[in-house]
């Protein structure tokens, strides 16, 4: 009995893993028809591009930068006490967009060497961890707006595209 449990299990987990794979690969098409530049960004993958685009909606959907980083939820938020300055991320806004641009963060870290030279300086400046990683997620929503922000292109040409 525990043996064709297990083998249906293991049946059941390739079957996941064939559907998850189809998913990305339709969603990678969709995004390739949208924007191919965004594919192109360090550590924006198929899944991360979709909830950026997702998240974004449309051109002037936010009135300032400052305006998506907060529905971003990486907006800096005062968090001093006594002689200490420094802030915290928002909590608010877009989970999914924060987890998007988390990720994004998280892979720059390991692979980008630009980013490896921005947590170097960032460190010798005195930051922890948790700080450099809430800086770059400011850094990531600024770059992904100021990019997305001169891209308007219609849902129907966006249709037919695909």
């Amino acid at each position: 009995m525990t043996a064709r449990a297990l083998h249906a299990t293991a049946r059941r987990c390739q079957l996941l893993r064939a559907e998850i794979n189809q998913h990305q690969h339709d969603l990678h098409t969709l995004v390739v028809a949208i924007t191919p530049w965004l594919l192109e960004l360090p550590g924006v993958g198929p899944i991360t591009a979709t909830q950026i685009l997702i998240s974004w909606s449309h051109a002037g959907r936010w009135r300032s930068e400052a305006a998506f980083a907060a529905q971003a939820g990486t907006s800096p938020i005062p968090a001093s006490s006594g002689q200490t300055k420094r802030y915290r991320l928002n909590r608010r806004g877009d989970r999914q967009l924060n987890h998007a641009l988390h990720t994004i963060a998280i892979v720059r870290m390991r692979d980008d060497p630009l980013t490896h030279a921005y947590v170097q300086r960032r460190t010798t400046q005195g930051k922890n961890p948790r700080e450099i990683r809430r800086c770059l997620k400011r850094i990531i929503a600024r770059q992904l707006y100021n990019l997305l922000k001169h891209y308007d292109r219609p849902a129907i040409q966006i249709l037919h595209a695909t």
